[in-house]
Protein backbone atom coordinates (compact mmCIF):
# COMPACT_ATOMS: atom_id res chain seq x y z
CA UNK A 1 0.00 0.00 0.00
CA UNK A 2 1.25 3.81 -0.88
CA UNK A 3 -0.21 6.63 1.00
CA UNK A 4 0.61 10.27 0.01
CA UNK A 5 0.47 12.59 3.13
CA UNK A 6 0.22 16.35 1.93
CA UNK A 7 0.86 18.98 4.56
CA UNK A 8 3.77 18.00 7.03
CA UNK A 9 3.06 20.06 10.02
CA UNK A 10 2.27 18.58 13.76
CA UNK A 11 -0.75 16.09 12.08
CA UNK A 12 0.71 15.34 8.57
CA UNK A 13 4.34 14.70 9.98
CA UNK A 14 3.10 12.71 12.61
CA UNK A 15 0.34 10.37 10.53
CA UNK A 16 3.23 10.12 7.60
CA UNK A 17 5.88 9.00 10.31
CA UNK A 18 3.18 6.99 12.49
CA UNK A 19 1.88 4.75 9.15
CA UNK A 20 5.92 4.39 7.88
CA UNK A 21 6.64 2.68 11.59
CA UNK A 22 3.44 0.09 10.84
CA UNK A 23 5.23 -0.83 6.76
CA UNK A 24 3.19 1.51 4.84
CA UNK A 25 5.31 2.84 2.14
CA UNK A 26 4.67 7.11 2.82
CA UNK A 27 5.32 9.81 0.26
CA UNK A 28 5.55 12.80 2.00
CA UNK A 29 4.74 16.19 0.60
CA UNK A 30 5.42 19.69 1.58
CA UNK A 31 5.94 22.97 -0.29
CA UNK A 32 8.33 23.87 2.70
CA UNK A 33 11.91 22.09 2.15
CA UNK A 34 12.55 22.53 6.16
CA UNK A 35 9.91 20.25 6.91
CA UNK A 36 10.78 17.77 3.83
CA UNK A 37 13.97 17.54 5.44
CA UNK A 38 12.97 16.95 9.09
CA UNK A 39 10.65 13.99 8.23
CA UNK A 40 12.71 12.37 4.99
CA UNK A 41 14.46 9.91 7.20
CA UNK A 42 11.22 8.77 8.69
CA UNK A 43 9.25 7.75 5.33
CA UNK A 44 9.89 6.32 2.07
CA UNK A 45 9.84 9.38 0.35
CA UNK A 46 9.79 13.00 0.83
CA UNK A 47 9.60 15.92 -1.65
CA UNK A 48 9.12 19.63 -1.82
CA UNK A 49 6.51 20.44 -4.10
CA UNK A 50 3.55 22.81 -4.67
CA UNK A 51 0.70 20.56 -4.51
CA UNK A 52 -1.53 22.67 -6.89
CA UNK A 53 1.51 22.20 -9.92
CA UNK A 54 0.19 19.13 -12.07
CA UNK A 55 3.34 18.77 -13.81
CA UNK A 56 5.24 17.84 -10.15
CA UNK A 57 2.08 15.28 -9.31
CA UNK A 58 2.05 13.76 -12.65
CA UNK A 59 5.93 13.06 -12.24
CA UNK A 60 5.27 12.06 -8.94
CA UNK A 61 2.89 9.51 -10.44
CA UNK A 62 0.33 10.75 -8.01
CA UNK A 63 -2.36 8.82 -9.66
CA UNK A 64 -0.83 5.80 -8.44
CA UNK A 65 -0.98 5.58 -4.82
CA UNK A 66 -3.74 4.12 -3.30
CA UNK A 67 -4.83 6.49 -0.86
CA UNK A 68 -3.73 10.84 -0.26
CA UNK A 69 -4.29 12.12 3.12
CA UNK A 70 -4.11 16.06 2.71
CA UNK A 71 -3.21 16.94 6.46
CA UNK A 72 -3.06 21.07 5.46
CA UNK A 73 -4.82 23.09 8.62
CA UNK A 74 -3.73 26.47 8.24
CA UNK A 75 -4.44 27.21 4.74
CA UNK A 76 -7.87 26.56 3.54
CA UNK A 77 -8.03 27.34 0.19
CA UNK A 78 -4.39 25.43 -0.53
CA UNK A 79 -6.51 22.44 1.38
CA UNK A 80 -9.38 22.60 -1.22
CA UNK A 81 -7.03 22.94 -4.21
CA UNK A 82 -4.79 20.09 -2.97
CA UNK A 83 -7.98 17.68 -3.08
CA UNK A 84 -9.33 19.54 -6.47
CA UNK A 85 -5.87 18.36 -8.02
CA UNK A 86 -6.03 14.98 -6.81
CA UNK A 87 -8.87 14.13 -7.34
CA UNK A 88 -8.51 15.60 -11.13
CA UNK A 89 -5.44 13.79 -11.64
CA UNK A 90 -6.95 10.16 -10.87
CA UNK A 91 -6.93 9.48 -7.03
CA UNK A 92 -9.60 7.06 -6.04
CA UNK A 93 -9.62 7.76 -1.97
CA UNK A 94 -9.01 11.77 -0.93
CA UNK A 95 -8.99 11.92 2.85
CA UNK A 96 -9.05 15.53 3.80
CA UNK A 97 -8.57 17.41 7.00
CA UNK A 98 -11.26 20.04 7.56
CA UNK A 99 -10.89 23.12 10.01
CA UNK A 100 -14.41 24.21 10.11
CA UNK A 101 -18.13 22.90 8.80
CA UNK A 102 -17.85 24.77 5.74
CA UNK A 103 -14.61 23.92 4.76
CA UNK A 104 -15.86 20.14 5.53
CA UNK A 105 -18.83 20.87 3.16
CA UNK A 106 -16.18 22.49 0.30
CA UNK A 107 -13.94 19.38 0.40
CA UNK A 108 -16.94 16.79 0.54
CA UNK A 109 -18.52 18.68 -2.76
CA UNK A 110 -15.19 18.45 -4.53
CA UNK A 111 -15.01 14.26 -4.02
CA UNK A 112 -12.86 13.89 -0.99
CA UNK A 113 -13.75 10.52 0.38
CA UNK A 114 -13.18 11.15 4.24
CA UNK A 115 -13.46 13.95 6.46
CA UNK A 116 -10.86 14.52 9.36
CA UNK A 117 -12.23 16.97 12.19
CA UNK A 118 -8.69 16.59 14.10
CA UNK A 119 -9.73 19.44 16.68
CA UNK A 120 -13.00 18.19 17.70
CA UNK A 121 -11.55 14.58 17.59
CA UNK A 122 -8.99 15.31 20.14
CA UNK A 123 -11.41 17.14 22.16
CA UNK A 124 -13.56 14.00 22.22
CA UNK A 125 -10.44 12.13 23.11
CA UNK A 126 -9.60 14.47 26.31
CA UNK A 127 -12.98 14.19 26.97
CA UNK A 128 -13.63 10.55 27.08
CA UNK A 129 -10.03 10.31 28.86
CA UNK A 130 -11.41 12.45 31.88
CA UNK A 131 -14.76 10.55 31.65
CA UNK A 132 -13.33 7.59 30.78
CA UNK A 133 -9.91 7.02 32.33
CA UNK A 134 -9.60 3.26 31.43
CA UNK A 135 -9.21 4.44 27.73
CA UNK A 136 -5.41 4.21 26.23
CA UNK A 137 -6.43 5.36 22.78
CA UNK A 138 -9.30 6.58 20.60
CA UNK A 139 -8.58 6.32 17.05
CA UNK A 140 -11.70 7.53 14.39
CA UNK A 141 -11.19 5.53 10.93
CA UNK A 142 -14.36 6.50 9.54
CA UNK A 143 -17.36 8.05 9.86
CA UNK A 144 -19.34 6.75 13.28
CA UNK A 145 -16.73 3.75 13.86
CA UNK A 146 -13.61 3.66 15.73
CA UNK A 147 -10.68 1.73 16.88
CA UNK A 148 -10.15 1.77 20.72
CA UNK A 149 -7.72 0.17 23.43
CA UNK A 150 -9.28 -0.25 26.93
CA UNK A 151 -7.72 -1.84 29.89
CA UNK A 152 -10.27 -4.86 30.64
CA UNK A 153 -11.03 -3.66 33.88
CA UNK A 154 -12.55 -5.60 36.80
CA UNK A 155 -15.85 -5.63 33.83
CA UNK A 156 -14.21 -8.48 32.28
CA UNK A 157 -11.36 -9.80 34.72
CA UNK A 158 -11.29 -14.02 34.73
CA UNK A 159 -13.65 -13.96 31.88
CA UNK A 160 -13.25 -15.65 28.57
CA UNK A 161 -14.00 -13.30 25.21
CA UNK A 162 -16.97 -15.25 25.20
CA UNK A 163 -18.12 -15.16 28.57
CA UNK A 164 -17.32 -11.56 28.33
CA UNK A 165 -19.89 -11.54 25.81
CA UNK A 166 -18.27 -7.79 24.32
CA UNK A 167 -19.74 -8.92 20.71
CA UNK A 168 -23.58 -9.57 22.02
CA UNK A 169 -23.63 -6.48 24.68
CA UNK A 170 -21.73 -4.25 22.61
CA UNK A 171 -21.69 -5.20 19.16
CA UNK A 172 -18.11 -4.48 19.72
CA UNK A 173 -15.26 -7.03 18.05
CA UNK A 174 -12.43 -8.10 19.97
CA UNK A 175 -9.60 -8.05 17.36
CA UNK A 176 -6.58 -8.33 19.90
CA UNK A 177 -5.34 -8.56 23.16
CA UNK A 178 -2.28 -7.28 24.65
CA UNK A 179 -0.79 -8.70 28.22
CA UNK A 180 1.76 -8.12 30.52
CA UNK A 181 3.89 -11.22 31.01
CA UNK A 182 6.67 -11.67 34.04
CA UNK A 183 10.04 -13.36 33.46
CA UNK A 184 13.32 -13.54 35.05
CA UNK A 185 16.21 -11.44 33.93
CA UNK A 186 19.60 -12.86 33.85
CA UNK A 187 20.13 -11.02 36.57
CA UNK A 188 17.56 -13.05 38.55
CA UNK A 189 14.78 -10.20 38.57
CA UNK A 190 11.19 -9.99 38.25
CA UNK A 191 10.50 -8.39 34.78
CA UNK A 192 7.57 -7.90 32.15
CA UNK A 193 6.87 -7.95 28.65
CA UNK A 194 4.79 -7.32 26.41
CA UNK A 195 3.10 -9.97 24.16
CA UNK A 196 -0.01 -9.35 21.55
CA UNK A 197 -2.47 -11.66 20.64
CA UNK A 198 -3.40 -10.63 17.12
CA UNK A 199 -6.03 -13.35 16.33
CA UNK A 200 -7.76 -13.73 20.20
CA UNK A 201 -9.86 -16.93 20.33
CA UNK A 202 -13.35 -17.50 21.76
CA UNK A 203 -11.64 -19.45 25.00
CA UNK A 204 -8.32 -16.76 25.46
CA UNK A 205 -8.75 -15.77 28.99
CA UNK A 206 -9.14 -11.77 30.03
CA UNK A 207 -7.32 -10.51 33.33
CA UNK A 208 -7.89 -7.23 34.58
CA UNK A 209 -4.56 -5.36 33.63
CA UNK A 210 -5.38 -6.70 29.76
CA UNK A 211 -5.42 -4.11 26.82
CA UNK A 212 -8.26 -5.02 24.55
CA UNK A 213 -8.39 -3.52 21.42
CA UNK A 214 -11.87 -3.00 19.81
CA UNK A 215 -13.30 -2.42 16.80
CA UNK A 216 -17.17 -0.77 16.04
CA UNK A 217 -19.24 1.96 15.91
CA UNK A 218 -19.08 4.85 18.37
CA UNK A 219 -22.62 4.55 19.61
CA UNK A 220 -21.94 1.20 21.21
CA UNK A 221 -18.52 1.97 22.81
CA UNK A 222 -20.64 4.58 24.32
CA UNK A 223 -22.56 1.68 26.06
CA UNK A 224 -19.25 0.15 27.29
CA UNK A 225 -17.60 3.28 28.52
CA UNK A 226 -20.62 3.47 31.00
CA UNK A 227 -20.95 -0.21 31.90
CA UNK A 228 -16.99 -0.66 32.13
CA UNK A 229 -16.15 2.93 34.33
CA UNK A 230 -18.97 1.54 36.89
Amino acid sequence: MIVAVIGLGSFGFKTATRLYERGIDVLAIDLDSELVERVKDRVTHAVSINITDERSLRALNISDIDLAIVAIGDNIEMSIMAVASLRKLGVGRVIARAANQIHEHVLRDIGASEIIKVEEEMGDLVASRILAPHILNHFYFAAGYSLVEIKAGKLFEGKTIVEAKIKQNYSLNVVAIQKRVPYITDEGKTAFKVEINDTPMPMDLIEEDDVLVLVGADQNFDRLFQDIGK
